[in-house]
């Protein structure tokens, strides 16, 4: 069958459409080519707090973790599963970080280590971030060994054993990825989050559920808060100069654990605050 010149000119334009969207979609993530960033004495922050109001999903007691195929584990530290789950109201480990809004230019990569630390068998922190090109320091503090292996996706997967009284095992992830889990295979029950960010503007939530993202120039941004178990929200902030801004999320249970936990962020139909 012949295709008409016009037909084929309306394919050919479709096509470069498409990939012209494609280099835009690229591009809003920033690049090192970007100009170096550089404080203009006016930032400020964006706080608020975590809360939880879906009271039929939350259980009555954190449930237990099974340690109890490693002796070692036994006894070592507190079995409650560490989720995040809610203490007055208010949820713990939930990654917050500004999803969009920052200016086009390129954030130093810290000389600091991020550090990830395996204890009373479980990861400590629960939930971090990095920049990408940052190192991650995971260390040992247990008498027993450990596997790490992180699963990512748009960065390398691997997976390696660290023994006890084991130096530092230091890693960098070099591409931008959200969220994604890290396990141990030696004991099942060990979970922890990274999320790879192209500059420095994100936070965790403490017990309280309170955060604090620091140093925003002014502008207006998108931020997410995502919880492992209950999904993401997306709310607005507007940052004026040498003013914090306020920023609170509610989560429902609405999300659960299932939709949440498929490693890299799948974002969860967003709560929009003003």
């Amino acid at each position: 069958m012949m295709i008409s010149k016009q037909t084929l000119f309306a394919i050919l334009l479709v096509l470069a459409t498409s990939l012209s969207l494609g280099c835009e979609r690229k591009e809003e993530v920033p690049s090192p080519t970007d100009p170096p960033w550089k404080p203009a004495g006016n930032e400020a922050n964006i706080t608020g707090r975590i809360s939880f109001t879906g009271v039929d999903a939350m259980p009555a007691k954190p449930a237990i973790m099974d340690m109890s195929q490693d002796p070692a584990c036994l006894g070592s530290g507190d079995s409650a599963s560490d989720e995040g789950m809610t203490k007055d109201g208010k949820l713990r480990n939930v990654f917050i970080y500004v999803k969009s809004g920052l200016p086009r230019v390129s954030f130093d990569v810290p000389a600091t280590e991020v550090v990830l630390d395996q204890k009373g068998c479980r990861f400590s922190p629960r939930v971090l971030g990095l920049q990408t090109g940052q190192t991650l320091s995971i260390s040992n503090s247990d008498q027993t060994n450990h596997n790490v292996h992180p699963v990512p996706k748009a960065n390398r997967e691997w997976n390696q054993s660290q023994m006890a009284g084991q130096g530092p095992i230091k890693r960098k992830f070099t591409s931008v990825e959200e969220l994604f889990p890290v396990k141990c295979n030696m004991h099942p029950w060990m979970l922890a989050w990274i999320s790879v960010l192209p500059h420095p503007f994100f936070a965790v939530s403490g017990q309280d559920g309170a955060y604090t993202i620091k140093g925003l120039p002014p502008g207006e941004y998108e931020v997410v808060a995502w919880h492992e178990k209950f999904g993401a929200r997306t709310g607005k902030a507007l940052v004026k100069p040498n003013t914090d801004a306020n920023l609170d999320f509610s989560f429902d249970g609405s999300a659960t654990k299932a939709e949440s936990n498929k490693g890299t962020l799948k974002m969860q139909p967003a709560l929009v605050l003003p």
